[in-house]
């Protein structure tokens, strides 16, 4: 590559650290790389920094474990919010048990502690559906936002690919193939 191609600050983005980019960054840059790229003389070929293109790809590449590993993980710690929304439930009715075995002459005592335990745990129930819906939704958004990315990426690469094939033939479009062209003209006909 020339150097005025490095001048153009082709390579600025590079050089900030793949902890500053999330994914879908990395990705659009590179969209925009390839859509950027000088256009070789009399080509249908463009120009671009394979070792520029190629760090961009890797730390994109690199940083799709990362967002996923962080949707598990929400998926993960959803799964123990529940699991101890459910120990803490059981804690409570056994505390309740206990308090109404010993308080068995009051009955009253006894449906109270019954009722704020079924409460408990129908707050508990419903605050770990909410936070599933909250994952899932969170984790649908990032898998939207991917593909998203990935289409864009997809129909880049389409284009990049279009634009290098070269096209062979005769101008005008006739076929140089006599046996597939036209007959052959005869004069004396």
């Amino acid at each position: 590559m020339t150097d005025d191609y490095l001048a153009d600050g082709a390579l600025e983005a590079a050089a900030v650290p793949p902890a500053a980019h999330d994914t879908q960054t990395l990705l659009l840059r590179l969209q925009e790389l390839l859509e950027n790229a000088r256009a070789m003389p009399l080509s249908a070929s463009v120009m671009v920094n394979r070792d520029e293109f190629g760090d961009l790809l890797s730390d994109a590449l690199e940083g799709l474990p990362d967002e996923l590993r962080e949707a598990r993980w929400l998926l993960k710690e959803r799964d123990e919010v529940i699991e101890h929304a459910r120990r803490e439930a059981e804690r409570i009715i056994e505390a309740a048990r206990v308090r109404a075995e010993r308080m068995v002459e009051r009955t009253e005592v006894v449906r109270e502690a019954r009722r704020t335990a079924e409460e408990i745990i129908e707050a508990a129930e419903r605050n770990a559906g909410q936070m599933r819906n909250e994952a899932e939704d969170y984790v649908d958004r990032k898998l939207a936002a991917f593909e998203v990315v990935l289409d864009r990426t997809m129909q880049a690469v389409q284009k990049g690919r279009e634009r290098l094939q070269v096209h062979v033939g005769p101008p005008g479009g006739e076929e140089d193939d006599l046996g597939s062209g036209p007959a052959f003209f005869d004069q004396d006909e």
